[in-house]
């Protein structure tokens, strides 16, 4: 005999109730941190509000504390926050939280090649090798600083050709930035009209606004259902794709003319690695592809967005920028360019480039860690392979080591007799064993960057900015500054 409606709907909720029962008692047994219920097959995907990972993930460690769990369907992950809590993980525990978790978006392409997304021995091996060529990169001719002053200049000269107009600032920084990177791991910069530059630099944003949209923040919590899902996620591959493509291309050229015994880049340096260990799998093709790739995006994309950030911010606060040239015209005076040197002397200029980083909070999340063995941590039970999330906005706005954390003050890295002062609320490059290799360079261009852009040019927004279009987005793994267009007037 056919069930009636009702009695379908009885059994179908009888049904449900046994199905969240049951997750919910293994759930609970487990000895992880608490959080949010989870449900079966979504987790707590459903607790999350569209396309705000971020900002979710900080709401929930109102209720549930600086260490919490939820789960993205099956997976549980480990959220941590405020300063004192990364800084027990990632540096006093630095070897168990070592590890680097899952980021969906990414390793359905990368599948844990290159140094920036592997572990184990193939990570230490990457890790080490490409510390020690940034560290050491003379290469002959010019120097890193001797590059990014170059490039600088190059820069200022595209500025100079707007003539006072308004315009969107992302596309120039982001072609400057890149052409250190270049530099480095190709041997030459490009010019910026050049196509197959356009192309490359045009695939980075494509891969970075896709990943940060709605479908690419669902991808990195519920990967296997988003797979079968139509949207602009399903297109990284392909420009993942186009991007080592270009790379694969230029390995070949290097190829072609390489002499071991001098070395022109980054990728003569990897192929003289090749021949010094040909039974190490750590240094074979792929490796090198996915590490190029790795540094263009570690030092290409996040620079030039906090570069962004910066111009915003300056613009905002005209008194600050003000002082900044003042420090400009004392230090340096506009009868050469700034060299690094020139940073110990100004320490104003120091402390809002720290503060543009801090407040711009560029990887809000960090990058996913992992746990490299079962590890006991503030009275839980974390087994080893456990996604970890350090977030970093919370150690950025950290109100225990900021008076004023939403407000932006450059005086969070000043003494009280204007010497420059660290603040451990500054953790932008990540810390520990994972902290980013490129921390070096990049501070080197901010640095270098900004201060040869203001010797030469006051900045003018074509609208007044309000409080909240400087804000940081906090939307998925990566903040972008709102647009605007502003104008370049020269003061020199």
């Amino acid at each position: 005999m056919a069930l009636s409606w009702l009695e379908s709907l009885v059994l179908l909720g009888i049904l449900s109730w046994f199905i969240y029962s049951t997750w919910n008692a293994i759930y609970r047994r487990r000895n992880l941190p608490p959080g949010p219920t989870p449900l079966p097959i979504f987790g707590n995907v459903l607790h999350i509000r569209r396309g705000e990972m971020v900002k979710s993930l900080v709401e929930f460690s109102k209720k549930y504390g600086s260490v919490y769990t939820v789960y993205f369907g099956h997976y549980p992950v480990v959220v941590l926050c405020g300063y004192d809590t990364v800084k027990e993980a990632l540096i006093d525990r630095a070897e168990d939280f070592g590890g680097r978790g899952r980021i969906p978006t990414i390793d359905d392409f990368v599948k844990g090649y290159g140094e920036a997304f592997s572990n184990g021995e193939r990570w230490k091996d990457l890790r080490r090798f490409s510390l020690t060529i940034l560290r050491n990169f003379g290469m002959g001719k010019k120097t890193i600083e001797e590059r990014i002053q170059e490039e600088a200049q190059f820069l200022v000269e595209e500025i100079r050709s707007h003539k006072e107009q308004f315009f969107d600032p992302t596309k120039f920084l982001l072609q400057g930035v890149s052409n250190i990177i270049c530099s480095i791991v190709f041997g030459n910069r490009f010019e910026y009209s050049n196509d197959s530059f356009q192309n490359l630099l045009n695939m980075f944003n494509v891969v970075s606004q896709d990943s940060n949209t709605v479908f690419g923040q669902m991808k990195d919590m519920l990967p296997s259902v988003m797979y079968y899902v139509p949207g602009p996620h399903q297109r990284i591959n392909k420009s993942f794709r186009k991007l080592t493509d270009f790379i694969e291309t230029r390995i070949k050229m290097n190829e072609e003319s390489f002499d071991p015994n001098s070395p022109r880049d980054y990728i003569d340096c990897f192929l003289i690695k090749q021949q010094q260990e040909q039974d190490n799998p750590n240094f074979d093709r792929n490796n090198m592809i996915m590490t190029i790739l790795n540094l263009f995006f570690g030092g290409t994309v996040t620079v030039s967005s906090t570069l962004r950030h910066g111009l915003m911010l300056l613009m905002k606060y005209p008194d600050i920028q003000a002082k900044v040239h003042e420090e400009i015209d004392r230090v340096i005076g506009d009868g050469r360019i700034p060299n690094i040197e020139d940073r110990s002397q100004m320490p104003y200029t120091d402390a809002v480039i720290h503060e543009i980083q801090r407040f711009a909070d560029i990887l809000p999340v960090n990058l996913p860690h992992l746990t490299t063995r079962d590890v006991h941590f503030r009275g839980y039970t974390i087994p080893k392979g456990t996604d970890i999330y350090p977030l970093l906005c919370t150690v950025h706005y950290d109100p225990t080591k900021l008076s004023h954390p939403d407000k932006f003050d450059p005086n969070n890295f000043l003494d009280n007799k204007g010497h420059f002062k660290k603040n451990e609320s500054y953790m932008p490059f990540s810390a520990g064993k994972r902290v980013c290799i490129g921390e070096g360079l990049a501070k080197m261009e901010l640095f270098l960057f900004l201060t040869t852009i203001l010797q030469r040019f006051r900045l003018r927004p074509e609208r007044e900015f309000t409080d909240n279009d400087i804000k940081p987005l906090l939307t998925g793994f990566a903040n972008d500054p709102k647009f605007y267009r502003m104008s370049f007037i020269p003061r020199m």
